[in-house]
């Protein structure tokens, strides 16, 4: 299966492209090997919207959201964990799509040795934690979550801001999943724009964040 083109991108609103994207599938083929999961649950943030990071003005932390539609731009939280996003509506506008859980379908040996290779260098209540990718409770842990799942897809900060899905090694491909029943609610972990139903996500789906 191809990747999705750039005009299934520029042809979408962000919050209706944050629906469209579920069922589809991740991917990252990098030098360790190829990671991929099925897009399960997403979050949209718009212009207006005081939870989005472009709310205010343009920065140097934010500068990718304002790059065309298909861009990436990965952020980091705590100081430690990166979260991926993809960028929506016209170049110069600051709309994104958060990717929030991923049902993983291959390379989970690689996803479990990197989720444990970071439990190394987290936080300390983590470092003793260890992940079994071979068990259904080390495969629901391994993405579902925005920083659970950028570690286990190899996701990094410095080398996939900026870049688009339509010409690199990080792309999206699908669907892959149907006929499956959407949730509609609120965003998870936000101070402002809280009452927004901008999350969305597979109904039933073991692999999300929470429900």
């Amino acid at each position: 299966m191809e990747k999705l083109p750039i005009d299934f991108y520029q042809s979408h609103d962000t919050l209706t492209l944050s629906q469209l994207l579920l069922g589809c599938e991740l991917v990252h083929e990098s030098a360790e090997g190829t990671t991929a999961g099925i897009i399960v649950e997403t979050e949209g943030y718009l212009v207006g919207d005081p939870a989005c990071h472009a709310y205010r003005r343009k920065t140097i932390r934010n500068a990718a959201m304002f790059g065309p539609a298909g861009t990436l731009y990965v952020y980091q939280i705590y100081n430690h964990h990166n979260c991926i996003n993809i960028v929506m509506g016209p170049e110069g506008v600051g709309e994104a799509i958060l990717i929030r859980a991923l049902e993983p379908t291959e390379g989970l040996d690689l996803m479990g040795l990197r989720r444990n290779e970071a439990f190394k260098t987290g936080f300390e209540r983590y470092r003793n934690n260890t992940i079994d990718p071979t068990t259904p409770d080390g495969q629901r842990n391994l993405c579902n979550g925005p920083g659970k799942l950028t570690i286990s897809m190899g996701i990094d900060r410095q080398q996939d801001n900026f870049a688009s899905l339509t010409t690199g090694n990080l792309f999206i491909r699908g669907p892959v999943l149907h006929d499956f029943d959407m949730v509609t609610t609120t965003r998870i972990g936000i101070k402002y724009g809280a009452d927004l139903p901008y999350r969305y996500y597979i109904k039933g789906n073991k692999y999300i964040s929470k429900k």
